[in-house]
């Protein structure tokens, strides 16, 4: 009683720590993305089903090893007839226990195929696993880099509509034509259409967000953790992922599990005798006597050809997915280290970019408040300026996004372990 009281508590105090970490998501801002992993990886439905797959595989693996239950048997003779054996007088009574005989290890093979697939069922969870915080560090990032461009818009709306206020009044003092006025409000206009396109996109990257995560109320802002933060040296490109691609481990264990259900059809093949053993007692003469027999099926139709065909055509498939898998795993891995070398220096080039468009801008303005630059030259600075930020944070993106590829090659969970 003790323990099953202690069961109760763990479960009880498992459960409150995953509503509170629930509570804690959908107040509305994401906690970082490690942290975020965690979170979620508790309470989103694809995992959540791996694992009951998991527990599945176990329980028909423990059934593989039950074995076979013997049969009692009554049996009755020389009764009900007519004459002497008209009553019960010379009834033959045989109580009988009969038991199946697996021979050629076909229990062996049972219980093997039940661990391949165990084996094959954890490493698919732990395939779906990192598949799955690859998702979720891809759409962590959509989500940050839509809600820092809905954040870089309103600071450009802000510049527009300062420009907008200092066009109309050098306009209403004279020194700027009424065009310059139109075009500040033009430009301001456009700006702040754009700025509804992101805030829409902002709003459909959370909705992507809380709905991989298993959150049913969507998230209002994520905790920037991704886009912004200190990366690692590039990995050497003479490392392969040949071994250690969760893919390629999926795809061997489901080879291993195919063999395993060959064997096993063909130990079916193989004639199972019966061993029965009981008791006879004969009324007439008050006595009993042991009764021993044996049992053998003669397989002169049923040889199992069809599944064992079906099985060794299964093994074919597994191998050529195998193969096939190795193959992409590779070409993967090399296409990930060469977009992350290319990612890091787009990144660069992008940050130089961005910081030259803003001393441009800042010169810019300087010039046009002391009357020497012209409005259409402030606009047109002001809008290299955004378009700089924007490849930035595209760049940002990109590099996380080869990050988080290259993470999921090696069978890491990115940027969360």
């Amino acid at each position: 009683m003790r323990l099953l009281f202690r069961r109760a508590l763990l479960c009880a105090c498992a459960g409150l720590y995953a509503q509170i970490a629930v509570a804690q998501a959908t107040d509305g801002v994401a906690p970082p993305f490690p942290e975020f992993f965690r979170e979620a990886e508790r309470n989103a439905p694809r995992l959540v089903e791996s694992r009951a797959n998991i527990d599945a595989a176990r329980g028909h693996a423990r059934q593989t090893g039950a074995w076979i239950d013997p049969t009692f048997g009554v049996e009755v003779e020389d009764v009900a007839g007519s004459g002497s054996y008209s009553g019960w007088s010379q009834a033959q009574t045989t109580v009988s226990l009969s038991e199946p005989l697996e021979l050629g290890g076909q229990r062996g093979a049972r219980v093997a195929a039940g661990r391949a697939v165990v084996h094959s069922a954890e490493l698919q969870s732990e395939e779906l696993r990192v598949e799955f915080g690859h998702q979720l560090a891809l759409a962590y990032a959509e989500a940050e880099a839509a809600q820092a461009r809905s954040e870089l818009l309103a600071e450009d709306i802000a510049r527009a509509q300062e420009d907008v206020r200092i066009a109309r009044a050098l306009v209403k003092a004279g020194k700027e034509a009424d065009l310059r006025g139109v075009q500040a409000d033009a430009a301001l206009a456009a700006t702040q259409a754009e700025f509804e396109a992101a805030r829409a996109d902002r709003l459909n990257a959370l909705g992507r967000l809380s709905s991989l995560a298993g959150l049913r109320e969507s998230l209002e802002r994520v905790t920037p953790s991704l886009l912004n933060r200190k990366t690692s040296a590039s990995p050497s490109a003479s490392i392969t992922a040949r071994s250690i691609d969760p893919a390629v481990r999926s795809a061997e264990a489901e080879h291993e599990a195919a063999q395993q259900r060959l064997t096993v059809e063909r130990k079916r093949a193989i004639p199972t005798p019966t061993l029965s053993v009981g008791t006879r007692r004969f009324s007439a003469t008050d006595t009993n006597a042991w009764v021993m027999s044996v049992s053998v099926p003669l397989p002169l139709f049923d040889r199992n050809r069809g599944e064992i065909a079906a099985a060794r055509a299964e093994v074919t498939a597994a191998e050529a997915r195998l193969s096939a898998t190795q193959l992409e795993s590779e070409a993967a891995w090399r296409g990930a280290v060469s977009q992350l070398q290319v990612s890091e220096t787009r990144r660069a080039a992008a940050d130089q970019s961005e910081s030259a468009a803003r001393e441009a801008y800042r010169l810019a303005r300087t010039g046009y408040d002391a009357g020497r630059t012209p409005l259409i030259e402030l606009l047109s600075t002001r809008r290299a300026l955004t378009e700089a930020q924007s490849r930035a944070l595209e760049a940002r993106v990109a590099r996380v996004q080869a990050e988080a590829a290259l993470a999921r090659l090696a069978g890491r969970i990115p940027f969360a372990e």
